[in-house]
């Protein structure tokens, strides 16, 4: 981390002095910046050579754009994605010249000439002190204007060129964020306060209500909290797993959030229970963190603890109750037979958790209709409907377990009638499972899973579900 910090100070420095070399007058420096006028800095960043210069014109591209209103920001955005194409003539010389002679050299320069020039803007953007983190908040005013692009029915060129952008983003993110440069740390009390109060405000599965619900799911000895880290974002996480050490595979949330329990001792413990992973930096949407952090946890664990032996999730189902209202509505329901869809009307009425004999008869319809959503329910890519699926069968877990009634909170039922499940992370079987996905969209499930779906479903239609 000094080593770090050295780095930082000597970039600070470099583009203190580099201040002084920016041929603008005083007034131009501190006056408010428009979009167009944080365009023509661009336009001269990416024409500079000098690293002092460049660094000093980085970070002041920067702070004017931070001190933007958001209207202005998202014109500037506009302006970048319209602006700072590739230049189409130069791509058309270096393909001719490529077809004159096809070598690896002359390949390279039309690589080269292909490239936009946006992606140079967002290198040199970096080089500035805290320049990574901007441009991860940049991202994120991109992800609103290409939404109000759609919204507004844009031009289409101007839609294609803001996609663009974004792919110039994820293709450097995931760059200078691969595994490589990523550190794992160990979150506990002893934590510095701003790291934990980023904690308590990025988890986005189970809330954490305050400091005391924060304590007891990092403190005691069978309780974990792991994420990742990177070194441009020193006090800033990129994305965390919690982590319940049991006595054996949890069905429900609730007894692991309780706020009275008896803690077990860890040397006591069988398996780990990963029941919360959150992203932090919605800038880096489609930059892979996840498989890497749990494959990672679950190494550093099993050395740990030995008597762990078993890995699995306790994982929400976001995507299950709008499947399931669909299919109860449908004409023609592919995971339901018409029985089951009589016997879930019994979910529109609000006692239906607490008269036991509806609750029972729910569960005996419920369950196999979740095996159907798991094993069936397809989207427009023949992946799995609900995302945490796609993500942990992605990885190589195989689906274990449903778990009627595993989160009974407010969020849970809303989402997912309560339903959750367990995804297990098999170190000898993970390799084969994600082949099998991702080469033949092949969910690995275990047989109690496989015997829950209906040997009497129609035959699957040749079109798609839409994807929740």
């Amino acid at each position: 981390m000094a080593t770090i910090s050295f780095l930082g100070d000597l970039l600070q420095s470099i583009g203190d002095r580099g201040r002084e070399l920016i041929s603008f007058g005083r007034g131009d420096l501190t006056r408010t910046a428009t979009a167009n006028d944080l365009l023509k800095l661009c336009e001269d960043l990416i024409s500079r050579r000098g690293e002092a210069s460049g660094v000093a014109l980085a970070r002041l591209i920067l702070e004017r754009y931070a001190a933007l209103p958001r209207e202005e920001r998202l014109a500037f955005l506009r302006l970048v994605a319209a602006e700072f194409d590739a230049d189409h003539e130069a791509v058309d010389e270096a393909i001719a010249a490529y077809r004159a002679n096809p070598t690896r050299a002359q390949l390279g320069l039309l690589h080269e000439s292909a490239e936009p020039r946006s992606q140079e803007l967002i290198r040199r953007l970096n080089l500035a002190r805290g320049g990574t983190l901007a441009l991860v908040r940049m991202r994120e005013d991109l992800f609103e204007l290409r939404k109000r692009l759609k919204k507004e029915g844009a031009d289409p060129d101007l839609i294609d060129a803001a996609g663009s952008l974004d792919a110039d983003f994820q293709h450097l993110f995931a760059s200078w964020f691969n595994r490589g440069f990523l550190v794992l740390r160990h979150i506990d009390w002893s934590s510095p306060a701003d790291i934990l109060e980023k904690i308590i405000r990025y988890e986005a599965v189970h809330e954490i209500r305050d400091w005391d619900d924060l304590r007891r799911r990092i403190e005691p000895k069978d309780r974990r909290c792991f994420a990742f880290f990177h070194p441009a974002l020193l006090d800033e996480p990129l994305i965390f797993v919690e982590v319940a050490l049991t006595s054996e595979i949890a069905s429900s949330i609730q007894p692991i959030l309780a706020d009275e329990r008896e803690p077990l001792p860890a040397r006591a413990a069988t398996s780990a229970i990963f029941y919360s992973i959150s992203n932090c930096q919605a800038g880096l949407a489609g930059v892979t963190f996840g498989n890497f952090l749990i494959k990672q946890v679950v190494e550093d664990l099993a050395r740990e603890i030995p008597t762990l032996k078993t890995f699995v999730t306790l994982s929400p189902v976001p995507g299950f109750r709008s499947w399931l209202d669909r299919e109860r509505g449908s004409d023609a329901p592919q995971g339901l037979t018409r029985d089951d869809v009589e016997t879930l009307r019994m979910l529109d009425a609000e006692d239906w958790q607490s008269d036991k004999a509806k609750c029972e008869a729910v569960r005996r319809a419920m369950l196999p209709a979740a095996a159907a959503y798991f094993l069936r329910a397809k989207n427009p890519k023949g992946r799995p409907l609900d995302p945490v699926a796609r993500f942990h069968l992605g990885n190589g877990a195989r689906l274990e377990r449903m778990n009627f009634l595993g989160d009974v909170s407010r969020k849970g039922v809303g989402q997912s009638y309560g339903l959750m499940v367990n995804y297990l992370y098999d170190l000898s079987a993970i390799e084969k499972n994600h082949e099998t996905y991702a080469n033949l969209g092949t969910v690995a499930a275990s047989s109690a899973v496989s015997r829950e779906l209906r040997a009497n479903l129609p035959p699957l239609r040749s079109v798609v579900l839409a994807e929740a």
